[in-house]
Order: C-alpha cells, then sequence, then structure tokens
C-alpha cells in the first residue's frame, strides 16, 4: 500500500516536468522582461520572478518535515524579490535578478529535495496538525495538505503563469 509521502511525492512530479518544458527557449536575455506585445506591457509574472518565487518554497516544505533547508536555503535577499505580493518588475539590464542558471539550478535542485523528503516523511508526519496560524490552516489542515499544496497546485498555479507570458514573448507553447 502505498504511503501518503509517496503520493505527494508523484504529484509533485508533472509540475517540475512542466517546468522543464516552459524553459525551453528562455535565455539570460529575455527570462527577467515584462512581455511587450503589440508595444503593449503585459504585467505578468515572468521567468525570472516564477522561478525564484518557487524557489523560495522548498525550504519550507522541509521545515514543515521538520528537516534543515540545507541547500534548498535561498539567500536572505530573495525574500524581498519573491515572496508573496512582491511585483514582479521587468530588469532590462540584468540586475536586479539573480541569472538564470542560478535560478533554474535552485529550482530543479529545490523541487528535487522536496519531492524526495515528502517521499521518505512518514505518515504520522503528513497527518499532524498544521500549525500555521489563519487562512494557511483553515485551508490546509494538515502538514500533508499544505506540503502537498505547495509541491503542485501552487507550482502548477505558478507555471500557468510562465506558460502565459512565454506566449506573450512570442515563444509559444513550451515543447
Amino acid at each position: 500500500m502505498a504511503r501518503i509521502g509517496e503520493i505527494l511525492a508523484a504529484d509533485a512530479t508533472p509540475g517540475v516536468l512542466s517546468a522543464r518544458r516552459l524553459l525551453n527557449g528562455v535565455t539570460q536575455q529575455n527570462y527577467a522582461r515584462l512581455a511587450r506585445p503589440g508595444g503593449q506591457v503585459v504585467q505578468s509574472n515572468h521567468a525570472a520572478f516564477v522561478l525564484g518565487h518557487l524557489a523560495l518554497y522548498p525550504p519550507k516544505v522541509l521545515a514543515r518535515l521538520g528537516r534543515p533547508a540545507g541547500a534548498t536555503a535561498c539567500p536572505e535577499t530573495w525574500a524581498a524579490l519573491f515572496e508573496a505580493g512582491a511585483e514582479c518588475r521587468d530588469d532590462a539590464d540584468g540586475q536586479l535578478y539573480p541569472p538564470l542558471d542560478e535560478l533554474t539550478a535552485r529550482f530543479f535542485a529545490g523541487y528535487e529535495a522536496a519531492t524526495k523528503a515528502v517521499a521518505t516523511a512518514d505518515d504520522a508526519a503528513l497527518l499532524a496538525p498544521n500549525t500555521a496560524e489563519g487562512r494557511s490552516r483553515e485551508m490546509f489542515p494538515t502538514i500533508g495538505a499544505v506540503v502537498g499544496f505547495y509541491l503542485s497546485g501552487h507550482v502548477l498555479n505558478h507555471l500557468g503563469q510562465l506558460s502565459a507570458w512565454r506566449r506573450c514573448v512570442g515563444l509559444g507553447p513550451a515543447t
């Protein structure tokens, strides 16, 4: 019989696979640019923002599981750039956001580590109450529910933004 962690880990896999496809054609020159189809700026999250924002979550998964962040920990400066509510800004000079290779490496390594951690988590740990306050606890009453969201629904939501951004900058659908 599958354990809860194995089910959550399997649910995390499609997001990471989608991210790989969505990054085809994304370059250091375009990854942090707001789209301008027809000269009209589209205030939509670009690849730099999406990757950086999502990279903040594997350490949160590990913390919820009582494990150290280790190599998944992001630089402290990333919180101001990428936390929920931060503004996605156009970075024409490549000075605001970390380089694309750093963002992609941290994203993929982080989700690999978090997925492995949840896959091996005890059912009891995943069934434990979510100790967060407010809406998070209301929506996700257990540790398993919140880490499942962080690894799946949250990732796919932001990858949808990346998919729309791709089309607006002329990269077309992911291949």
